[in-house]
């Protein structure tokens, strides 16, 4: 053998050593722990929050899995006996038939106590395989290099992915059984039972506007839409606020943390710096106005409010990215980036017309649009969150005698329209009102223009106009121009009413 030929020799051998390397699985943890829960079922409840079927490797593990959790979940016993039936029978484990393979399990069976051991262990090693598929994904596309899919997007979608592995365990997506959305649906009406205002979604911190939305919900993309005055961007930032100051953890069983009440809030603001959004929260919460504040224009115990409220703020778990023009691959990857490393239970955006979408539809305004809102709605699904996303209106709304915002006034309408869950539009009488003022006070008019605007001055509508899972109506609420807050009315008998 010459010299090339020998130092290829043992190369040969990694080659082919690696060619045959087989996915990382523990087959002996999977036979303990199925053997656990076959001898008791209690083992299954310390396994089931984390660990699905998908996460074995042998399919025939898989199926006991399944089996044994659909008959632990209807109050029955699994033992190799109740089991067997649902297996088929003709299938063989080596020499054993499935009903002796499944005695051999409870007779070899571990303590229960090492249950969540065995559980953890299968759990790690299904998250490898899943890591491994990945990165052959991420080497083989890289290689290829397909025209529909620059580098760009291609990080886009393995970051995608690698932040649904790590979220819940799988990035496959696909079906899922009624049954566990049936699970999910009880879960989340137990939640609503013990939150704060036994509300199924997030609450507002209005009392009104939860009353008609039950909260903001999980994966719902919520636009909120007005003209320029109205107070779009008050009413979000009051929301985001209330909901991080509300913001209270609670320590789940694998260590990480989820919001019992509030939550943690990001806040994409396209139009203002983050210190013009942090002056607007300090004059909402310490009644000093932001103008005053911009200005100065503040007496010393004023400013010593301002430093109390501002250290008390310090610890409310609201986010800020003031990237102007920020595109919707870059807002998920961002929000993603978020989740994981802070938690993220709202996402708020101001506003979409300031976004901007792919090259391909750039030409198109509507489509880029379509683009970004389609965007929004697949993000709030992929991350669990509300979506509170910011729209302004047509002018259409000033030529009109009655001015208040309709479905069809929503700027390229078609999709914002089409894929919210919520619609929701602020309405403010007063601005409209207090711009009709005659000029002159001895004018007969002036009388009617001061009734009326007696009516309306610090008083709100928010419209909801399209909900997906509730009545559509007017929510009353009260609003200080001077601190941009808004707030329930003192009356309630005032507030709302429905179409």
């Amino acid at each position: 053998m010459n010299d090339a030929a020998r130092k290829l020799a043992p190369l040969a051998k990694d080659q082919a050593d690696q060619h045959y390397r087989e996915a990382p699985n523990n087959l002996e943890a999977e036979q303990a722990l199925l053997g656990a829960i076959l001898v008791n079922n209690d083992a299954f409840y310390r396994v089931s929050d984390f660990l699905k079927p998908v996460h074995l490797f042998e399919p025939l593990h898989r199926r006991i899995f399944e089996v044994a959790g659909e008959i632990i979940r209807m109050g029955k016993t699994a033992n190799p006996v109740t089991i067997k039936t649902f297996l088929k029978a003709d299938e063989k484990v080596g020499d054993l038939t499935v009903a002796q393979y499944l005695a051999r399990l409870a007779a070899e069976a571990v303590s229960i106590i090492n249950a969540e051991d065995y559980g953890r262990a299968i759990y790690d090693l299904a998250l490898r395989r899943s890591l491994i598929t990945i990165g052959e994904d991420m080497v083989n596309i890289a290689y290829d290099a397909p025209l529909d899919m620059p580098p760009q997007s291609q990080i886009e979608d393995a970051e995608r992915r690698l932040f649904e592995l790590a979220e819940t365990g799988r990035y496959d997506g696909g079906f899922q059984s009624f049954s566990d959305a049936v699970t999910l649906a009880i879960d989340m009406a137990a939640t609503a039972k013990d939150r704060d205002g036994h509300l199924s979604g997030i609450s507002t911190g209005i009392q009104s506007l939860d009353g008609k939305m039950g909260g903001l919900q999980r994966s719902d993309l919520i636009i909120l839409a007005g003209r320029p005055g109205m107070g779009k961007t008050s009413l979000a930032t009051n929301i985001a606020y209330n909901i991080a100051a509300a913001y209270e953890p609670e320590v789940q069983p694998d260590g990480s943390f989820k919001a019992r009440n509030g939550g943690v809030v990001g806040f994409y603001s396209l139009e203002m710096s983050s210190e013009q959004l942090a002056t607007r929260i300090i004059s909402e919460q310490t009644e000093v106005s932001s103008s005053k504040i911009r200005r100065g224009d503040i007496s010393e115990a004023d400013f010593e409010k301002l430093v109390a409220c501002s250290m008390m703020m310090q610890k409310v778990p609201l986010y800020i990215d003031q990237t102007g023009g920020i595109s919707i691959a870059q807002l998920a990857a961002r929000a993603r980036r978020l989740k994981r490393q802070r938690g993220l239970d709202v996402l708020v955006v101001d506003y979409v017309q300031l976004m901007t979408g792919s090259k391909k539809s750039g030409e198109n305004r509507v489509q880029e649009i379509t683009e970004i809102t389609t965007g929004l709605k697949a993000l709030g699904k992929e991350l669990n969150v509300p979506i509170i996303a910011l729209s302004q209106l047509s002018r259409a709304v000033e030529s009109r005698e009655d001015k208040r915002p309709q479905l069809s006034d929503l700027r390229e309408s078609g999709s914002i329209e089409q894929d919210a869950d919520v619609v929701l539009f602020v309405f403010r009488e007063e601005y409209y009102v207090k711009n009709m003022e005659p000029r002159d006070e001895l004018d007969p008019k002036y009388e009617d223009w001061k009734m009326k605007m007696e009516q309306v001055k610090g008083t709100a509508d928010v419209i909801i106009a399209k909900q997906r899972h509730g009545p559509t109506g007017t929510v009353k609420l009260a609003f200080q121009s001077e601190f941009t807050r808004f707030s329930d009315l003192a009356d309630p008998s005032f507030t709302q009413y429905e179409h």
